[in-house]
């Protein structure tokens, strides 16, 4: 059972992360900032997927301008993506941007984060802290990897210090690594060292088909040990693939509040008699459009068929030419192979 460690509360916009909230999925808008159109066109594609915060580069005076005109047509809450400008952050903040990202790396001039500071509390935006190990290692070339998390620890708390002398905790911290080991490492240790709420993601991970997996360990295993808040699966391609990734993880642990159907297939071997796999895909197309917290099975025989059906709401367990139909863990019909797509429609659309 997950159990989630308690953290302070911060406010993103009308959001609320942290302990006794749901885990909420992020991910960043990927064209140019300038162009209005295609920003909002895209949030809408990624909140209509399950996002629930989206991050926006910054890095020039014209993308904060654009920036006020995207966060006034959508009611996702925006955070702002900045590097080595305060300038560029006082402008997001001021354009309405309901939380900003700050780089140790590259923003370290004190008076420049006082300034920061002052016109989140004015402004009431919150302040992600977000060390990356490659912005540490252009400073410290000379750190070998074993030392890379106590580093990029000793960061993150020099940096936190000047925020709480400042009376400012609307924080939520990050540190990322394209390395799976360091990225657990790392978040372990920041949980372990402050109360404030957690972003976690494997940074640079690839292309989705390379990303999928050390994406899924690394958040995964620290999801499991009550760790994160927020996630974002970084990968190189469509960020809606990164949202639906990202909520197929927080569903393997029970911790995707929005709750759409789980489906669980027969791995196959020699026992089966139909195509299992065939039949599964089209399952998963009937229920792409399905929104309820559903468990839906689909098996090759009666060795574990009968099984995982008895825990399922709605299952097929293939025989030789037909199927057997299960509803709520009980059998109750036997359906010719050519049919048993239809007969499992039917029970979807009278769950």
């Amino acid at each position: 059972m997950n159990i989630r460690r308690k953290t302070k509360t911060v406010a993103v916009g009308p959001l609320r992360l942290g302990y006794g909230y749901p885990v909420v999925v992020q991910t960043m808008t990927k064209v140019f900032t300038t162009d209005v159109n295609a920003c909002i066109r895209q949030i809408r594609q990624l909140e209509k997927a399950g996002c629930g915060l989206v991050r926006i580069a910054v890095p020039t005076r014209a993308d904060t301008e654009a920036l006020a005109k995207i966060i006034a047509k959508t009611s996702m809450p925006i955070a702002a993506d900045i590097h080595f400008s305060a300038d560029r952050a006082i402008e997001a903040i001021e354009a309405g941007a309901a939380k900003i990202r700050l780089n140790p790396g590259n923003i370290k001039d004190k008076k420049d984060i006082r300034r920061i500071i002052d016109c989140a509390k004015a402004h009431k935006t919150a302040i992600r802290i977000g060390v990356n190990e490659a912005s540490i290692r252009n400073l410290k070339q000379d750190v070998p990897p074993a030392k890379r998390t106590a580093l990029m620890l000793k960061e993150m708390k020099t940096y936190i210090r000047l925020f709480e002398a400042a009376g400012f905790d609307n924080l939520v911290l990050s540190a990322k690594s394209a390395d799976t080991i360091r990225t657990i490492e790392i978040n372990r240790a920041i949980a372990a060292a402050f109360e404030y709420p957690i972003h976690i993601g494997l940074t640079h991970a690839g292309l989705p088909e390379d990303a999928v997996i050390p994406s899924s360990v690394a958040i995964g295993t620290l999801l499991a040990e009550g760790i994160g808040d927020t996630i974002r699966v970084s990968i190189a391609g469509d960020p809606v693939q990164e949202i639906r990734i990202g909520r197929a993880i927080l569903q393997s642990l029970g911790l995707d509040h929005k709750q759409d159907p789980q489906l669980v297939v027969c791995p196959t071997c020699g026992r089966c008699r139909i195509d299992v796999v065939k039949l599964a895909a089209k399952v998963k197309h009937l229920l792409k459009d399905v929104h309820k917290p559903l468990h839906v099975a689909v098996m090759g025989c009666i060795v574990n068929g009968p099984g995982e059906a008895a825990d399922a709401d709605i299952a097929i367990c293939a025989a030789e030419g037909k199927g057997y139909l299960y509803k709520n863990g009980k059998k109750i019909a036997v359906v010719e192979e050519a049919k048993l797509l239809d007969a499992l429609a039917k029970e979807l659309l009278a769950s």
